[in-house]
């Protein structure tokens, strides 16, 4: 690997952060590199030394930090919080430079700067050394595709600029960082500080020989990686403005394509060749990865937002299924099973994982069991899409192999994942269509199938209640059938416990039941605790609009408790019942059911009556 910066000289932007541990200078680098390089106006220098004065860490000091940590959070806590974005400029080359937090809570906001840039600067503080957070951030960069890393050990003065201390630390880090596949390790000894070897060659470090930093910002060559990748054009907008011009608008993602060219869309497999190009000044020979431009095909093949375009010859690979390394962003844990929105790209689609293959140790890279995800963890998942999206792997294309896991309750972004490879699974499998469909068999049922889905604690009634209302159907010559969470789980479900993760999946399983028998044209009674409402949400996403009707059986826990028809309160409130719902894990009631029962002060009876008054008049058919 090499250990010294490339020779060439780029004149294109670089985009770069810096990342690492926390109090490692990171803000107070780019301070001094923006000083440095005269890029700062008088009026916003005079006001960094009078914020010095109120907020600095350096009593008659500049600090220069201040110039990056723009939050009033930040300068009150001295600390950076959000990513903090900077241009500057030498008459060599342009950077946009992103200072990242360093605090373990905030890694997911140092991964978003890592994703739009080049190279990283990886600061450590001389007297500290190798920390989780720079194995974790150098862990990150890796994943995220940035393939330049520069070691900056940054406090060289507090060590009285000690090689020994110098060669100990890059050693310690270059041993970790050396099977991530980087091109270039750079490390350099630094002041932020004082400035030394930040711009220019400092005299305390005789035993350096090394590039200063901006010389090696200044030097180092990344443009031609997404260049010499095969091209790859994600389609933004189709651009329509009458009916003699039609083309499709988006930016090159990598590689490089020409009016001639043969292009395939990617999802569909259709072809054709391209027309014209336009960029901003109008008619284009060619264009190349990072360039925005409008293609206009030869033919008029469908081509919407989300497709990509490709070479005949080098074409994304097309799935619903892939493996994926996942950083995970929410406080909430992922749990296997659940649904989450899926973007590649322009393109959204439902997703969920299927397995978690292993977690991953970032102080040792050991791969480690795991049945879930907590903040900031990361894991090789498997995932299934609703539908066929074009990717990559990330290592190979970052634009492609990229996407971001969305909750879809809170909208939060919940995971960012780079793909590894496309699973191929049950090509061989196509849903089967029968002569005799959901509604013929509704029709000879004389009635509009369904699912009552009654939710709530142990002990609030569902199942009495439930018991109650398919009685009353019964009698009324409707076809009927129970699903309960204690039967299923003597069989369907016998192999799942009471964790989070096998909650997801108990019910997940119960859905795709349910699913069958409305399919058989049934009324379906559910009755399950049902926790969360992420699960009861993807229950009534796989029925037909009007065929979900959730019954909250609203009965309050201590209410349950004084029941506890089973004893189960009892054990649990004793430890001798783990997971247990309204004790020692959580329940969401739902927000806007389609009937709520009240239970104090009503008998069974009068809660089925209620739920008969609301159904009987669905249900004719």
């Amino acid at each position: 690997m090499d250990m010294h910066p490339p020779g060439a000289v780029s004149q294109g932007l670089l985009r770069f952060l810096t990342c690492g541990s926390v109090d490692d200078g990171k803000s107070t680098l780019i301070g001094r590199l923006l000083f440095e390089s005269r890029q700062i106006m008088e009026d916003t220098l005079a006001t960094i030394e009078k914020d010095s004065r109120k907020h600095g860490t350096l009593g008659e000091e500049v600090d220069l930090a201040l110039l990056v940590d723009g939050l009033e959070a930040e300068r009150q806590q001295g600390i950076t919080i959000d990513v903090a974005y900077r241009f500057f400029a030498t008459p060599r080359r342009s950077f946009i430079v992103a200072d990242t937090p360093g605090h373990e809570q905030y890694t997911r906001n140092m991964a978003t700067g890592a994703s739009n840039s080049d190279l990283a600067i990886i600061l450590c503080d001389a007297r500290k050394g190798v920390l989780t957070q720079t194995r974790r951030h150098t862990f990150i960069c890796s994943l995220l595709g940035i393939r330049h890393v520069v070691l900056a050990v940054n406090k060289m003065d507090l060590v009285n600029w000690d090689e020994a201390t110098f060669d100990r630390i890059v050693g310690d880090w270059a041993t970790f960082a050396a099977g991530l596949g980087f091109q270039t390790l750079t490390p350099i000894p630094v002041s932020a500080r004082f400035g030394d070897n930040v711009t220019e060659r400092s005299g305390n470090a005789p035993w350096y020989r090394g590039p200063t930093l901006l010389q090696h910002l200044e030097a180092v060559d990344v443009e031609h990686e997404a260049a010499g990748k095969p091209f790859r054009f994600p389609v933004q907008w189709v651009n329509r403005p009458d009916l003699d011009f039609r083309g499709v608008a988006g930016t090159v993602a990598s590689g490089r394509i020409a009016v001639g060219d043969g292009v395939v869309v990617a999802a569909s497999g259709r072809q054709s060749r391209v027309a014209r190009i336009l960029g901003p000044d109008g008619d284009q020979q060619a264009a190349g990865a990072g360039e925005a431009v409008t293609i206009c095909l030869a033919d008029e093949v469908d081509v919407a937002r989300g497709d990509v375009l490709a070479p005949l010859a080098d074409r994304p690979e097309v799935a619903d299924q892939l493996a994926a390394h996942v950083l995970w962003m929410d406080e909430e844990a992922m749990l296997p099973g659940r649904q989450y929105l899926a973007r590649f790209g322009t393109t959204w689609t439902q997703a969920s994982v299927t397995a978690i293959k292993h977690r991953v140790d970032v102080n040792t890279l050991e791969q480690q069991p795991a049945k879930r995800l907590e903040l900031n963890e990361i894991a090789v998942c498997n995932l299934s899409l609703a539908g066929r999206v074009p990717l990559d792997a990330y290592a190979d294309n970052r634009a492609t192999g990229g996407f971001i896991l969305v909750d879809r309750y809170t909208n939060r972004t919940a995971a960012a994942g780079m793909v590894q490879f496309a699973l191929r699974r049950a090509t061989n499998i196509h849903a089967e269509h029968f002569l005799v469909d959901k509604a013929a068999r509704a029709a000879l049922d004389h009635q509009k199938p369904l699912v009552l889905w009654f939710t709530g604690l142990s002990g609030s009634g569902k199942s009495t209640i439930a018991k109650l209302v398919e009685q009353a159907l019964h009698a009324d010559g409707r076809h009927t059938y129970s699903l309960d969470g204690d039967n299923l789980r003597g069989g369907l479900n016998r192999d799942l416990g009471f964790t989070d993760q096998d909650r997801v999946e108990n019910i997940r399983r119960v859905g795709e039941v349910a699913k069958l028998f409305v399919d058989a044209g049934l009324i379906v009674l559910c009755s399950f605790i049902s926790p969360f409402r992420a699960e009861r949400r993807m229950v009534r996403e796989l029925m037909q609009q009007g065929e979900f009707i959730e019954v909250f059986v609203d009965t309050p826990i201590e209410e349950c408790i004084r029941r506890d028809p089973k004893g189960l309160y009892a054990k649990a409130m004793r430890g001798a019942i783990q997971n247990f719902t309204g004790v020692s894990s959580s329940y969401e009631p739902p927000e806007a059911p389609e009937l709520r029962l009240d239970t104090v002060g009503r008998t069974p009876e009068q809660a089925a009556e209620l739920v008969l008054a609301h159904v009987r008049g669905l249900i004719e058919g």
